[in-house]
């Protein structure tokens, strides 16, 4: 199963103070608004997402359709497609995607310690 782009999405109590620690490990902004509470870091294949007052706790995020730089595969496993397997192998999803629908979707769900993920395709769905 491909899930695309990997990123950690992390809950902050301050972006600007989380933004300079994160330039000190060697990120640098590469995305987002600030101004309104968010910002992406990146270091080479590694992405970081500060967000401010946006959700409770970190997420890990993944990305079907893209590689570590966002940009679009020719070819990849549509959200749908992940669900649907997902759903056969016996994980709960807490939110599920529309399977009658085409294009950009999301399906998220809790590992057996609380820890949230997230499977967000940006992206049309692959032809076929």
């Amino acid at each position: 199963m491909d899930l695309g782009a990997f990123s950690i999405s992390l809950a902050v109590k301050d972006l600007t103070a989380s933004r300079e620690f994160y330039e000190k490990l060697g990120f640098t902004p590469s995305g987002g608004n600030p101004d309104e509470g968010w910002q992406i870091m990146r270091n080479k294949d590694h992405v970081i997402g500060l967000f401010h007052g946006m959700f409770e706790g970190n997420i890990m995020t993944f990305n079907p359709g893209w590689d570590q730089h966002t940009n679009t595969l020719e070819s990849y496993t549509d959200v749908r497609e992940i669900q649907r397997d997902l759903k056969a192998a016996g994980v709960t999803l807490i939110e599920q995607a529309d399977e009658t629908t085409r294009g950009p979707a999301y399906i998220t769900m809790i590992d057996p310690d609380g820890n949230s993920i997230l499977i967000d395709q940006h992206v049309d769905s692959p032809s076929k």
